[in-house]
């Protein structure tokens, strides 16, 4: 769905000492490992385009990190279309290990400022660091103004991930250099919501860390001494890596001075100050906060990340093609068209393609492309537009394909509805369907999401308007083909998405979708707005922001 957007991305990549480099490495060497960020975020440019960054570490360069970031695509901000200024950026920020961010956001600046990663700096080796953010904090309120009621602290930006990174210094607070894991589960602790981090400081320690319910997907793999994480494994294996494990929910991948040397015994053998980062660093894998029901946000298989990605070892494409399948049983099951010589089942670009491929294929009918998107057509662009404009910049309807035609236009879900009312219009008007009969490869999205996902408002909801109770009737669903001038309209059913995925419902977050919350500031935040629409005190915002902080 056009409608929607995710709220970043995060990659991590170290080359440890070692006396053979990876196969992976590029030809320059392990100091030169960062150069594969760049790749890294490209693969992850669907989850944010709005601004990227990245951090590397270099113990022979005077700023042992250092932090670049720019507003734009991953393309623009690293300049790849001007190859001497791309090799000047690769130069200027080369390095052994790098964590990269790529953002969207529906709140705070479209500035450098806010692009991320964000860095701290001190005069302290293991005190100054760098961190990036993937999800949204959703006690942020109350951690804020914990925060703000310390004495002396101020926030630049109203963002969670500006929280995170004051909260993560008053952790590092003190003389003696803390224990890692101990940082991080002491603030497992307070923070509530989906919350994926990278994070590095000037020692070159680096940590990767999964939230406790794992809302967000993570995964990581090695290569010898080569270690990369991202969002997606489509990240790690475009660069060559094989072997691609999940990192679970309430663990971290932690790379640091060999075990066995505490914090303690490193400073006093290099000194606090100024001293060289120890050679030998090594990697494991450790539990930071002890293990809950997992919830994984069901929407990164049927819509946000790339139908090439394994999520949590289930496979994006073989799940939107079940949701397909599931779309074809309940077609039969419900009699409402019969399928012909005539009939052909378009994909709305692109997330709903493998489920349209696949009903198409048990119904026996063609999938053809019938919409094609323009995908040169830049943001700004588009925005300056009413929706009906901006659907008919970003989408061409056939004619050739869709003249006289009964299209079965497949959707991967509805959030507002504006969109969706705009390209019915395109494709009857300047495609000359005959019959347009939409087929949605989610449940009804009936509540808002406070974990990361651009639809925090009750208001802007387009099934609840439709809806008396939280399963929807065969007749609330011909209303809304009414209401969108649609021949018929209709979801899949609740129960088919744990099949589809082949994950148990009590290891997903339906919260969108049922209305049930996995974490307890989630559940008060849903009250909170519900209470605030039905006594039309607002549009079911929850707080000044908007409900809307993630990734900045």
């Amino acid at each position: 769905m056009q409608e929607l957007h995710h709220e970043c991305g995060i990659a991590a990549i170290y080359h440890l000492e070692s006396p053979t480099p990876s196969n992976l490495a590029s030809k320059d060497g392990p100091e030169q490992i960062s150069k594969l960020m760049v790749r890294m975020l490209i693969d992850l440019q669907n989850r944010g385009q709005l601004a990227t960054g990245m951090t590397s570490f270099n113990p022979h360069r005077e700023k042992v990190l250092d932090t670049y970031k720019q507003i734009g695509t991953v393309i623009e901000a690293f300049r790849l279309n001007h190859p001497a200024k791309f090799s000047t950026i690769m130069r200027d920020y080369a390095g052994r290990a790098a964590i990269g961010h790529v953002r969207y956001a529906t709140c705070g600046k479209n500035d450098r400022d806010h692009a991320q990663p964000f860095e701290r700096y001190h005069g302290r080796k293991w005190k100054w660091f760098t961190m990036a953010f993937n999800g949204q904090i959703t006690n942020y309120p109350e951690l804020k103004s914990e925060l703000l009621n310390k004495e002396d602290y101020y926030l630049m930006r109203d963002l969670d991930t500006e929280v995170i990174m004051h909260y993560l210094s008053y952790e590092l607070r003190g003389d003696d250099r803390p224990d890692l894991v101990e940082v991080f589960s002491n603030l497992s602790k307070k923070f509530d919501g989906a919350y994926n981090l990278v994070f590095m400081n000037g020692n070159g320690d680096m940590a990767v860390v999964r939230d406790p319910v794992g809302i967000r997907p993570l995964c990581y793999a090695t290569d010898g001494p080569l270690f990369a994480a991202a969002s997606e494994s489509v990240a790690l294996s475009n660069i060559g890596f094989r072997d691609i494990k999940t990192l679970q929910p309430g663990e971290m991948v932690l790379i640091q001075d060999r075990e066995g040397e505490s914090p303690a015994e490193l400073d006093s053998a290099h000194g606090t100050a100024g001293a060289s980062p120890p050679r030998r660093k090594e990697l494991r894998v450790v539990r930071y906060a002890p293990a809950r029901r997992s919830a994984h946000c069901f929407f990164e298989w049927i819509y946000f990340a790339n139908v090439a990605s394994t999520l949590d070892d289930r496979s994006v494409y073989l799940s939107r093609a079940a949701l397909g399948k599931e779309l074809a049983i309940q077609e039969h099951r419900l009699g409402i068209i019969k399928p012909d010589y005539n009939t052909v089942v378009v994909p709305v670009p692109d997330t709903g393609k493998a489920a349209a491929d696949a009903m198409a294929y048990e119904l026996g009918v063609p999938s053809v492309e019938g919409l094609m998107r323009n995908r040169h057509i830049g943001r700004t662009f588009i925005e300056g537009n009413n929706r009906a404009d901006r659907v008919k910049m970003k989408f061409s309807p056939l004619r050739e394909v869709l003249e006289g035609r009964r299209v079965i236009l497949v959707e991967d879900s509805i959030v507002r509805s504006t969109t969706l009312k705009s390209l019915l219009s395109l494709i009857r008007d300047r495609g000359g369907a005959k019959e347009i009969h939409v087929r949605v490869a989610c449940p009804p999205i009936i509540a808002p999401c406070f974990y990361g996902i651009d639809m925090s408002t009750v208001a802007e909801l387009y099934a609840p308007r439709h809806m008396r109770g939280k399963i929807i009737t065969i007749e609330e669903q011909q209303a809304m083909a009414r209401e969108l001038e649609a021949d018929s309209l209709f979801y899949l059913p609740l129960d088919a998405i744990a099949r589809c995925i082949r994950l148990p419902v009590d290891r997903l977050c339906r919260a969108c979708i049922t209305g049930e919350y996995p974490t307890p500031a989630g559940e008060r935040m849903y009250q909170l707005a519900l209470r605030q629409h039905e006594e039309g005190g607002g549009n079911g915002r929850t707080y000044e922001s908007g409900s809307r902080n993630g990734c900045g």
